[in-house]
């Protein structure tokens, strides 16, 4: 393993900037990277459809062995923001952000350790079927780059995504999601002179929130409003607010629940607000909007991909297990499309903050667990 490669790697990558929609420069570094290392690559035309300035880069390099099934390595190139200008600190082998923008590691931990691993099956001359390595954009968007991409592009039925917090963990179990828009209608009024003629929208989605269960709602469930737009000036009783939500459940029937809960919170809130104004009443009302943003990461542990990676682990003699998270990743969406994946941990801390930090010692670990999951998927084709 050289350690110092994979550290300036990951210092060069997390020094350009890549937020969500601008992934334009770190995708050109990767395609001189990866067609240095031997690589054809494309990039299809995500960008164009979802408004960035580059699309998915798909890599594929030629197998060393015959008759082996090809094999996915999947990563993200975005990240959240702050982004610009992102200056690592290193203390020991400890990476970490100055505290003005987020690191990146989220996802480019990932990357290098992807990077890094057809490199090592290269230099040690192990074995290996064709890889198919795919870096996609606007994950942080709500998984916009993998619902844009044509898994068709891809050889491989079967892989590992590398994009979570802790090491020598697979999630397995990620929940489905559901993003709602709510418009409560109200009444308009002078708010001095007749606000009794009005029906405030804002005191409708008010009563309804605070009825709501938001938050953690159990184990498996979580649900959040999270924008609350509204209202023309203060002297206006508001006749409309915006409220955009979500629900999370590991369970379809948690999802569906959690859903139906929150509207009936907001329907019962209007039904209370009623006034009369020139002999006409009015009533306030709820319009819905609910989508599914994307089905369940379900992933049984007697499945070929944990046992390959639970086997490559025991090898190394190192400690192993499988979680669910109440995250989603584009292994979400890869799943539900037909391809055996889970998403493996990859040593990223503290994502989506500024103080999120990385620490060498473990994406090397990250990067022999997965040259070992590779061969052993070479040996089990033999």
């Amino acid at each position: 393993m050289n350690k110092a490669r994979l550290r300036d790697e990951f210092l060069e990558l997390a020094g350009i900037g890549s937020v969500s929609k601008r992934e334009g420069n770190v995708a050109k570094r990767l395609v001189t990277i990866l067609e240095g290392m031997g690589a054809t690559v494309q990039i299809d035309d995500a960008g164009e459809r979802v408004g960035g300035d580059t699309g998915n880069l798909v890599a594929r390099f030629a197998g060393t062995a015959p008759d082996v099934a090809p094999f996915l390595l999947c990563g993200h190139m975005d990240t959240v923001p702050p982004a610009d200008h992102v200056r690592p600190v290193v203390d020991g082998d400890v990476i970490k952000s100055d505290g003005t923008t987020v690191l990146g590691g989220d996802d480019k931990a990932g990357i290098v350790a992807i990077l890094e691993t057809v490199r090592l099956l290269r230099e040690r001359g192990i074995a290996h079927g064709p890889i198919d390595v795919l870096f996609t954009i606007c994950e942080e968007l709500g998984l916009l780059g993998a619902k844009q991409f044509d898994v068709g592009r891809l050889r491989a039925r079967t892989g590992l995504i590398l994009d979570c917090d802790g090491v020598h963990e697979l999630i397995t179990r990620a929940p489905a999601a559901n993003r709602m828009q709510y418009v409560v209608h109200g009444l308009e009024a002078h708010a001095g002179l007749a606000p009794e003629q009005g029906i405030s929208a804002v005191q409708v989605a008010a009563e309804a929130i605070a009825a709501m269960r938001l938050g953690r709602v159990d184990d498996t469930t979580t649900a959040n409003v999270g924008r609350i737009e509204g209202g023309l000036a203060s002297n206006i009783v508001p006749n409309q607010v915006v409220l955009r939500a979500e629900t999370r459940s590991l369970t379809l029937d948690g999802l569906e629940r959690q859903t139906r809960h929150m509207l009936e919170c907001l329907e019962r809130a209007a039904a209370r607000h009623r006034v009369t104004v020139a002999g006409r009443e009015h009533v306030a009302r709820i319009e819905a909007r609910v989508h599914r943003d994307y089905e369940p990461l379900a992933v049984a542990d007697d499945t070929g991909i944990v046992r390959l990676v639970r086997d490559a682990a025991s090898r190394l003699t190192t400690t192993f297990k499988t979680r669910a998270t109440g995250a989603a990743s584009d292994a979400n969406v890869f799943a539900a499309r037909g391809l055996e994946v889970a998403n493996l941990g990859c040593g990223m801390r503290q994502i989506h903050t500024v103080n999120e930090w990385v620490d060498v010692n473990d994406m090397v670990a990250t990067t022999e667990l997965l040259v070992e999951t590779v061969r052993l998927h070479t040996a089990a084709a033999r």
